[in-house]
């Protein structure tokens, strides 16, 4: 079976496909009332995002764009400092696409939802012409605990910069993927959820934290630079990237510091709680790769540096262009 126009008519179709895929998978209290909108608990302060994933191809090794949508969006709001609680998922479907293969996404976002402990309160579906494709958009609430306040403009001199695995995997992927390369490199897209809460709960005093998606590493420090008119400084020394990710780079002349990834974060924290922060990094999951990068210092206010093998610095400079497109 295929999707055809008739499934966005808002009939019976309609229903018949949100009855049969979208409610089995997503099946919860809340989802199972099928109201218009869906009524959740409030509180004093939540963290509200939104996202929308159109990567190609829509299966890649280690992943899929079910998966990228909800590890993506519930990052977002666990690098606010909050804790994910509920995820709107709006599909957009052309006309063509295999039944089976909406199937193996939707079962993969709602496995993925579970992994991250996040309800799919609520959700959407149109179908337009088009090759058989599809897009995912999905919006995410997150309660922000009392007294938690992160940000970039709080890091100061002295801090630690953190990242929490090997770089560059999930853009190797996606171009190994378009390109017909075989290898072994794997997506690391993943729900950083019990990292962040194993460093919040442990009390570590924790000053920002991004993930690290489009743009790269490079480009978030940039951004955190200017933000606390601070320098920041890395050691490429210390910067993980696998093997594989490494050598792949070095025949297509990509530099991982401005690759893409779905699962990794930068972590900034107070330079008495660095080493406890690694520590719960690498016992976390996904967090074996984790690594201590470098530190926020005086020099070079306002910019982020990297300190080379040999013993120069080199300035960085935000992603300029068009990286790679469709990573996400």
């Amino acid at each position: 079976m295929k999707i055809t126009m008739a499934h966005g008519s808002g009939g019976w179709e309609t229903s018949q496909l949100i009855e049969n895929l979208f409610a089995r998978y997503f099946s919860n209290p809340i989802l199972d009332r099928m109201e218009d909108s869906a009524v959740v608990e409030g509180g004093a302060r939540i963290a509200f995002t939104t996202d929308s994933f159109v990567v190609h191809p829509l299966f890649f090794p280690g992943g899929d764009i079910g998966r990228l949508a909800v590890c993506g969006t519930v990052n977002d709001l666990l690098m606010s400092g909050s804790r994910p609680a509920y995820l709107s998922c709006a599909m957009i479907l052309q006309e063509g696409l295999k039944i089976e293969t909406l199937e193996n996404i939707v079962r993969s976002m709602a496995e993925t939802a579970r992994e991250a402990g996040v309800l799919i309160a609520a959700g959407d579906t149109k179908v337009v012409e088009g090759p058989g494709e599809l897009y995912i958009n999905t919006s995410g609430i997150g309660y922000m605990p009392e007294g938690r306040n992160i940000g970039a403009s709080l890091c100061r001199p002295g801090d630690r910069i953190l990242v929490s695995g090997c770089l560059g995997d999930h853009h190797a992927a996606i171009m190994s993927a378009r390109m017909g390369i075989e290898n072994e490199i794997r997506s690391d897209a993943a729900p950083l959820n019990r990292m962040v809460n194993g460093l919040f709960e442990a009390g570590v005093g924790v000053r920002a934290m991004r993930d690290i998606t489009r743009g790269g590493l490079a480009t978030i420090l940039e951004e955190y630079a200017h933000a606390c008119r601070y320098g920041m400084e890395i050691r490429q020394k210390d910067i993980p990237v696998s093997v594989q990710t490494r050598g792949f780079c070095e025949i297509l002349g990509l530099d991982p510091l401005y690759m893409g990834n779905e699962g990794k974060m930068l972590l900034v924290v107070k330079e008495e709680d660095a080493s406890q922060a690694l520590e719960i990094l690498r016992g976390s999951p996904y967090g074996e790769g984790a690594a201590m990068i470098g530190e926020v210092t005086t020099r070079h206010q306002g910019r982020a540096y990297v300190k080379t093998d040999i013993g120069g610095e080199r300035l960085l400079s935000p992603l300029y262009g068009e990286g790679l497109p469709r990573i996400c």
